[in-house]
């Protein structure tokens, strides 16, 4: 499955969302966040937010076409990157935060996906005038991540108290800033995959790309291994509320009817 449009990517990720939560699968987390950061995209680009929104919208399916690809393959059997194969087969992990699901997604696609996406649509010495769009996005996630922040306090407090009680203390902190810690994470990311771009629109020809990617791969899979690292943290915790339906729904709350 892959989209055309802005619209195709929002229906697909609504299936993606209504399956998992029928066979509660946690790869529902990551589509859920992605559903929303698609469609907030998607009214910015109507909105005329964007410096080009023609190609920032081709730009938002050509980098979501990479996740439908990965979760294809994985579906089929075969094999994706390594990031999506660790991440995918961490969803069927109960002993995992729902807040390191989502991680997982984020590292894997933005760190990677990325900057391929970016260097595709603007390649070479067009690279530069889609800055100031690739900045823009960030401002768009930050204020979708401060709500998942907010339904990450829900889904874990009803399950564990102390933990939520934990999250709450994050969030009030992390509001206190004029970025969240969410936002920071994508910003880090996002600076990651803009380097990645750079690189690729600098490289002189197909193998200096593919072996760009590699290295940007294996780079990836580390940062994957670190979020997979909060195990013991995850033990003291208790794991959070292991509703994986429930999850996705509060989550994709406003997305969708569920």
């Amino acid at each position: 499955m892959l989209a055309t449009t802005l619209d195709d990517v929002v229906a697909l990720l609504d299936g993606i969302i209504t399956a998992s939560v029928a066979a509660n699968d946690r790869r529902g987390y990551f589509a859920a966040l992605y559903n929303r950061v698609t469609q907030r995209v998607r009214a910015g680009v109507q909105a005329g937010e964007f410096e080009d929104n023609p190609r920032m919208a081709k730009f938002d399916v050509a980098f979501a076409n990479r996740y439908f690809e990965a979760y294809d393959a994985y579906a089929a059997g075969a094999e994706p990157t390594r990031p999506w194969k660790r991440t995918f087969d961490a969803a069927r992990r109960d002993d995992l935060l729902v807040l390191q699901h989502l991680l997982l997604g984020m590292t894997t696609h933005i760190t990677l996906d990325l900057g391929i996406a970016a260097a595709a649509i603007a390649p070479g010495a067009a690279l530069p005038s889609l800055r100031r769009d690739f900045l823009h996005i960030n401002q768009l996630l930050s204020e979708e991540t401060a709500l998942v922040e907010s339904e990450l306090v829900e889904i874990v407090g009803d399950a564990r108290p102390p933990l939520g009680r934990l999250l709450e203390l994050f969030e009030d902190a992390a509001h206190g800033f004029e970025r969240t810690a969410a936002g920071i994470l994508v910003d880090a990311a996002r600076s990651r995959a803009w380097d990645l771009a750079v690189k690729l629109a600098d490289a002189p020809d197909p193998a200096a790309r593919d072996a760009i990617i590699a290295h940007q791969e294996r780079d990836t899979t580390l940062l994957v291994d670190a979020v997979l690292l909060g195990e013991p943290v995850v033990a003291l915790a208790g794991g959070g509320s292991r509703d994986v339906a429930g999850n996705i729904k509060v989550l994709a709350r406003g997305e969708l009817p569920l």
